[in-house]
């Protein structure tokens, strides 16, 4: 088992923080509608994935894309 030790954060760069407000208004608008309550992930690095817009972007198309097939017409139920 390899443990990672926590990277020392750096500060966010105001380009960083502009894309990552980006990416979290478009997280916000996908859980709209979604039925989630909460979330809970981790990174393989040790790094937390709220501070990385690509991360946010994955998990709100996740949530658009379960969102999507719980509401299609003719999809195969959930669960």
């Amino acid at each position: 088992m390899a443990v990672v030790e926590p990277q020392a954060e750096e500060p966010l760069t105001p380009e960083h923080l502009a894309e990552l407000q980006e990416a979290w208004a478009e997280f916000a608008e996908a859980v709209k509608g979604s039925g989630v309550k909460g979330v809970h992930a981790c990174t393989r690095n040790g790094t937390p994935w709220q501070k990385d817009p690509a991360a946010v972007r994955s998990m709100a198309a996740l949530l658009r894309r379960v969102r999507d097939e719980d509401t299609t017409p003719g999809a195969e139920p959930a669960g």
